[in-house]
């Protein structure tokens, strides 16, 4: 697995930091020369985080409408950056990712929608997709869904277009050999977008990942923690009131197996009174820390 080494970053980790794949990072530096990696004292090609701004640039001159090559030029006529100097453009997705998925799942336009996800799993990994579309589209939608700005019905559509979308991703993911992680949303909750992020993340650096899903009776929990023995119980919820009906659950599971607790519903003093772990940050970057723990 690529990964970040000390002196610079592996191909794979700078695909992971951009949100641009490996097979399009390759292009822009064979034809374009946009990157400058070093060598590592195994001959393999380190980045820095000059690239990773060079990278930033590129994608945005390339959402501005030019070309590659127009694009690689521009980025590379800037002024030089240094490796400790704030990237210029923090990463963001293509302009049009957000928007045109707002647009389309508003209409109710399932078509239209899957052409936009089609455009962005192409151009972008998965770990961009989720962090830089699809989370902030969710948290925009469930803020204007309290607002009274979209209906019921055309929050259920949308977030059944995006978890279909992401459950396709998922197929095989508890093979393997590596860590096995149990992943659950507790009794009543009824939102598993953001865990099942999570499992695909963590799926995509090795992880055997067990997916029970939306409100998964603790009975259910109990006994598959206690047959598989799983590295990691994940509970994620949207609501505190899911979590303190099963503190004295959460206790037993955190006496057993390292136990996670995450979503807005998890605080870190509720954490700590029952033994667990706290995830406070997006499921994509909590998945890529504890996959290089």
């Amino acid at each position: 697995m690529e990964t970040s080494v000390r002196g610079g970053l592996r191909i794979g980790a700078l695909s992971k930091r951009a949100g641009v794949s490996e097979h399009v990072l390759r292009a822009w530096e064979t034809r374009y020369g946009l990157l400058a990696p070093t060598r590592s004292s195994g001959g393999f090609r380190l980045y820095s985080e000059v690239d990773v701004h060079r990278v930033q640039r590129m994608r945005a001159y390339l959402a501005d409408g030019l070309s590659a090559a127009e694009a690689a030029r521009a980025v590379l006529a800037e002024p030089a950056m240094t490796p400790s100097a704030p990237a210029v453009g923090a990463l963001r997705a293509e302009p049009g990712g957000v928007a045109g998925l707002r647009a389309a799942l508003d209409e109710l336009d399932e078509r239209a929608a899957h052409v936009v996800l089609d455009q962005l799993f192409g151009a972008l990994t998965i770990e961009a997709v989720i962090r830089d579309v699809l989370i902030p589209y969710l948290h925009d939608l469930g803020d204007r869904w309290a607002r009274g700005e979209v209906t019921v019905g055309q929050e259920h559509f949308a977030s059944n277009v995006i978890r279909s979308r992401l459950a396709a991703l998922s197929p095989g993911w508890g093979g393997g050999h590596g860590p096995r992680a149990l992943l659950a949303c507790p009794p009543g909750e009824l939102h598993d977008i953001a865990l099942l992020s999570f499992g695909l993340v963590l799926r995509r650096s090795g992880w055997r990942v067990v997916f029970l899903g939306a409100d998964s009776p603790m009975n259910d929990v109990e006994r598959t923690t206690e047959a598989l023995a799983p590295d990691l119980v994940m509970l994620a919820a949207s609501d505190a009131t899911r979590f303190d009906s099963i503190r004295p659950e959460l206790v037993r599971l955190a006496r057993k197996r390292s136990l996670a607790l995450a979503g807005p519903g998890a605080s870190t003093e509720l954490a700590t009174a029952v033994g667990a772990q706290y995830v406070e940050t997006d499921p994509v970057t909590a998945a890529e820390r504890l996959a290089e723990r």
